[in-house]
């Protein structure tokens, strides 16, 4: 019986496993093309992503410059402080981030707080950031204070300065040791030697904070020797104690115990001078309020400045010097309109009143008249240039 559709011998029928990589061949066939497009997609996006990121800060800038966003401190992080009390730093800046509402009141008020604890001269570097709060709290931020401790505690400067009040010229140098107790303290010891015969050695102590007392505090024992011969006639030894009761922006206020011994070596000096010879006890408080509205200390090219000085002198004591001294100092810049010039005035002055009975007839302490209004006032030209002192009239 004959086949009605005979197989050809050379033709076979394709078996199972001959399809199986057939389609294997296609799906790898089109895995590399899904492959390359999905390549060549991620290149396109990288390509559009620094671009997208430039313009998402741009629009980030514009918000912060324009709007107010609105924000909460949750907390603030202090590191870096390895010997430094976090209290200490946590005084300085504890009342800047309270009332911040707002990422620009934020930025200003970590702006103070950075130059405060740079203020304290016992860090190399300060750096703030803002970081993200938790978040389940949405809108808060934590506030991240990096200290760099000073990593040399010990420092030292030497320098040739002038002296306008005795027109003379002197060699000072001071040591410092900054932090030694962790409370940013810092311990100084000074020497000057002035080319018109002048000694000066002190030491003494500043803190910023102590204990619940929110003002720095200082004290200094000092002894300095005068030679004022080329004035007057007569040479000047103090030996004492000066003591910082309150130091502010505008306000200071401070306290002096001084022994002081006046000699005449030439025994030219007037009846007036004599009469003050020996050994006098200064016990004087002085408060200082001072503003200053200038653009510069240095160079300043608008605005204005003023002091006010008032000393007070016989506390606690019944035979030490009494009296009452006030000085005023006023300067003012007012800019000129060319060449980047401003003018810059200056006026001073002061007064001095013996206290005690009979007032009016007793006579003032001989080294606190001189230099009175300041060093370069004309209370001060005139005061220098009185030449009874070595004529001997009253």
């Amino acid at each position: 019986m004959a086949n009605s559709d005979p197989v050809p011998r050379d033709q076979t029928p394709p078996s199972d496993s001959e399809e199986t990589n057939g389609a294997d061949e296609i799906s790898e066939e089109g895995e590399e093309e899904e492959d390359t497009e999905y390549e060549e997609f991620e290149e396109e996006e990288e390509e559009l992503d620094p671009v997208r990121e430039r313009e998402r800060l741009k629009s980030i800038f514009r918000r912060l410059s324009t709007d107010p966003v609105h924000v909460r401190v949750h907390d603030v992080v202090i590191k870096g402080n390895t010997k430094t009390k976090d209290a200490i730093i946590e005084a300085e800046i504890s009342d800047l981030f309270k009332k911040p509402r707002t990422v620009q009141e934020l930025v200003a008020a970590a702006s103070i707080a950075n130059a405060r604890l740079k203020q304290l001269d016992v860090f190399d570097s300060v750096s703030i950031t803002l970081d993200a709060g938790p978040a389940e709290l949405p809108g808060t931020t934590n506030v991240v204070i990096e200290v760099l401790e000073a990593s040399n505690p010990l420092t030292g400067n030497v320098g040739v300065f002038s002296k306008p009040e005795a027109r003379s010229w002197s060699l000072e140098g001071s040591l410092k040791l900054k932090n030694l107790f962790g409370h940013a303290d810092i311990w100084d010891t000074s020497g000057a030697f002035g080319w018109d015969q002048s000694l000066e050695i002190g030491t003494g102590v500043w803190v910023p904070r102590f204990k619940s007392v929110p003002t720095p505090l200082s004290a200094r024992a000092f002894l300095l020797s005068q030679d004022w011969l080329k004035f007057s006639s007569y040479k000047e030894r103090l030996m004492g104690l000066n003591f910082g009761l309150l130091s502010t922006n505008n306000h200071d206020l401070s306290y002096n115990l001084t022994w002081r011994t006046l000699t005449d070596p030439t025994r030219m000096s007037s009846p007036s001078i004599r009469r003050q010879l020996g050994h006098n006890v200064l016990s004087a408080l002085k408060y200082c309020y001072k503003i200053d509205r200038r653009d510069s200390h240095l160079r300043p090219k608008s605005g204005y400045a003023f002091s006010s000085t008032s000393q007070v002198s016989g506390l606690w004591d019944l035979r030490g010097l009494k009296f009452f001294r006030q000085e005023f100092d006023l300067r003012a810049a007012m800019p000129l309109g060319f060449w980047n010039a401003a003018l810059n005035v200056g006026l001073s002055a002061g007064a001095i009143f013996p206290l005690g009975r009979n007032f009016t007839k007793l006579s003032t302490s001989v080294p606190d008249r001189f230099f009175l209004g300041g060093h370069s006032s004309l209370v001060c030209s005139l005061l220098v240039g009185l030449p009874d002192e070595r004529s001997g009239s009253q």
